[in-house]
């Protein structure tokens, strides 16, 4: 299975961030990018990639208790950045990042221990991607609305371990999809 932890916001705020990427869109030279849909927005904690079945249960045990370990916290998405000269455009986030980031530490650290073969550590940077260009793409007017934008702000309360699966017709503009296998709330909320 190909899994990542992530911070799922919720509808509503997913819906604010679709109204302004729907501006985006809009945007000379935005028909350069592939834009993501909403269904997989989410703000990755942990990339963990091809897991066998076998290890899947040891993470998801260190996964709930990365979260049990971490206090609930506040968070809104705002602003934006990219990553790569536009190839990735994204979403930027304002709570509470360093509990998001000691979140996304614990993800980490659970892959780890669970036996989990991870990339090499690089300081986390939240972020939820809402477009992408294999070239380079000037998106300096997606950023100046993106610098604009505040989402409401939600509690996060709880830790997802997710499941991706990639598309495999290679129809243009299919996205992946993803699959939510594991839910644990934070701090022993709910």
């Amino acid at each position: 299975m190909r899994l990542f932890a992530a911070v799922l916001p919720p509808h509503d705020v997913t819906e604010e961030l679709a109204a302004v990427v729907a501006e985006l869109r809009k945007l000379p030279g935005a028909q350069a990018l592939r834009w993501t849909g909403v269904p997989g927005w989410h703000f990755t904690l942990a990339f963990y990639g091809e897991v066998d079945d076998d290890v899947v249960p040891a993470l998801s045990e260190r996964l709930e208790r990365a979260a049990r370990r971490t206090d609930r916290f506040p968070l809104a998405v705002q602003g934006g950045g990219q990553f790569g000269h536009g190839r990735a455009l994204w979403a930027g986030a304002s709570g509470e990042p360093a509990q998001l980031r000691l979140l996304a530490e614990r993800a980490e650290a659970a892959g780890r221990k669970a036996g989990v073969e991870m990339r090499e550590h690089r300081r986390y940077k939240a972020h939820l991607t809402v477009a992408r260009s294999r070239e380079a793409v000037d998106v300096r007017p997606c950023l100046s609305v993106l610098d604009g934008f505040t989402s409401r702000a939600w509690t996060v309360d709880e830790l997802a371990l997710v499941r991706s699966n990639l598309p495999t017709s290679g129809v243009p503009g299919e996205q992946p999809r993803y699959e939510v296998v594991g839910r644990w709330a934070l701090g022993g909320a709910g």
